[in-house]
């Protein structure tokens, strides 16, 4: 499969699309909510494959009011590209789904029941939008015989992450947060408790992932990218705060939302499929800081 001209990335402008070295892709000026502009792109670039990233992605604290927006634009986008992709035969299409669609438990489902009771309420309308991807994806698969499916990978970090102190995710606003505490000698202000786990996942090393998938892995269920390494919202605080010399100066707000408790997966055919190795989660946070203070302002805030 070609690497440089034949792989449409939508999303590339983002956190993991930027972070592809392969194929030719757009930001927002394509306005994938437009099914004739969406097809216009796809017929025009004749791609022999799709790179799925395209999203709004909400933050934790979005108003109730933007809920309903989130949830049909994240359904048009998904379904023009998948519709339009169909359409045009297009035969390979790799959509990224997000751990959003996952029911608030301490264990997270296995790919084959991500559709396992009700997403965390404020992240229904985003995570039912992935899953509704996910289900078009497979029927793509099942009714036309395309190679349509999915990956669901855990947190994402990294370069040229979403650095915007409100709807960033979650380390990218941290190490923000923690630029301007040290630059305004104030505290390191960190929302919830910071007991919350998750599983991180470096977005170097899921560009890795998603080139080695969209020619190795072609099962319709979706496979779950993780290091399985939980780490607490606390310990990446601390990561950050003594990685920018500002050590013992953050705090916990726990009037502010935390989102779900924990989110740890039992889905290990990756690890059977191909023995990756994950970055650590210091060295990740590390080259991400560097990042961040060698580019800052020019960053997505």
């Amino acid at each position: 499969m070609g690497r440089n001209n034949q792989i449409l990335i939508t999303g590339k402008t983002g956190t993991v699309g930027s972070n592809l070295r392969f194929g030719f892709g757009y930001g927002r000026e394509h306005d994938l909510r437009n099914f004739e502009r969406t097809m216009h792109l796809i017929k025009g670039t004749k791609p022999e494959a799709i790179v799925h990233c395209a999203a709004r992605v909400p933050s934790i604290g979005m108003a109730d009011a933007d809920r309903y927006a989130f949830f049909y634009d994240n359904l048009l986008i998904n379904a023009n590209v998948i519709e339009a992709a169909r359409q045009n035969a297009v035969p390979r299409v790799l959509s990224i789904l997000s751990t959003w669609m996952l029911q608030d438990i301490s264990i997270a489902p296995i790919a084959g029941l991500i559709h396992a009771n009700e997403p965390l309420p404020v992240y229904l309308p985003y995570g039912y939008s992935k899953r509704i991807l996910e289900v078009h994806s497979r029927m793509c698969y099942e009714c036309f015989g395309l190679k349509y499916n999915s990956i669901l990978p855990t947190n994402i970090y990294g370069i040229n992450d979403n650095f915007n102190l409100s709807s960033g995710h979650v380390i990218a606003a941290l190490i923000h947060k923690a630029y301007i505490a040290k630059k305004e000698d104030k505290e390191f202000l960190v929302w919830g408790d910071g007991a919350q786990h998750r599983e991180f996942l470096f977005a170097s090393d899921l560009a890795a992932i998603i080139e080695w998938a969209l020619e190795h892995y072609l099962d319709k269920e979706p496979l779950v990218v993780s290091n399985h390494v939980g780490v607490s919202i606390r310990q990446i605080a601390t990561i950050i705060a003594e990685y920018m010399g500002i050590s013992n100066r953050f705090t916990f707000d726990e009037r502010q939302p935390v989102g779900q408790k924990n989110v740890r997966t039992q889905d290990h055919r990756l690890d059977s499929l191909w023995n990756f190795q994950f970055t650590p989660i210091e060295s990740g946070i590390a080259q991400t800081i560097d990042w961040f203070l060698a580019h800052y302002p020019n960053v997505r805030l």
